[in-house]
């Protein structure tokens, strides 16, 4: 699975992918579980082998607050705190039983100033998280609870129905009532 998911970005070579296997190690977490927490620095990088994880900080009123989910063959990481060495503002919790691929910041970043297709790869995956950033800046204001609901049944129908319908709703911004109620409206 790791292989692959280097092999898809057409940037290395059989041999650059072997000697980055040996850098990642395999980490089992459990449902509930952190893989960092709020006030932590973030000193790893991880692939998602397996599980689904949940990013979420708590308001100033104390409400958990989901806004973002990660799920199997995606990187994950408080990326903020890992580029800057500054202490997360977020937690990413383990909402099932996952299996990870971990790469520690320093051999990271070691890889890097060896490495121009791993520095070509950092670019990449930097572009992503500002895509998908930037998309969920626009879900937030253009589309209704509703769209953003299809949206990620049709972009991750696989999982969705492991997510508890506290983070789910509020992930999308709505009461559990309320996510009911679309529930029931959206049909596929």
């Amino acid at each position: 699975m790791i292989r692959d998911f280097f092999q898809s970005f057409n940037l290395f070579s059989e041999d650059e992918v072997e000697t980055f296997l040996q850098f990642f190690e395999m980490r089992k977490v459990n449902k509930n579980e952190y893989f960092i927490q709020e006030g932590e620095k973030c000193k790893e990088v991880a692939l998602i082998r397996s599980g689904i994880f949940r990013s979420f900080y708590l308001s100033d009123d104390g409400k958990d607050m989901t806004y973002c989910f990660r799920f199997p063959n995606t990187m994950m990481a408080a990326y903020s705190s890992f580029i800057s060495g500054s202490l997360s503002r977020e937690n990413m919790q383990a909402i099932t039983d996952a299996e990870l691929f971990v790469l520690k910041k320093e051999t990271f970043d070691e890889i890097a100033q060896d490495n121009l297709n791993w520095a070509k790869f950092l670019k990449i995956i930097a572009e992503q998280e500002y895509l998908e950033l930037e998309n969920r800046f626009f879900q937030l204001q253009r589309d209704s609870a509703s769209q953003r609901y299809v949206s990620l049944i049709k972009n991750y129908p696989d999982y969705i129905q492991n997510i508890p319908l506290q983070y789910l709703a509020s992930y999308l911004g709505i009461t559990q009532r309320h996510l009911s109620r679309i529930r029931k409206e959206v049909s596929f």
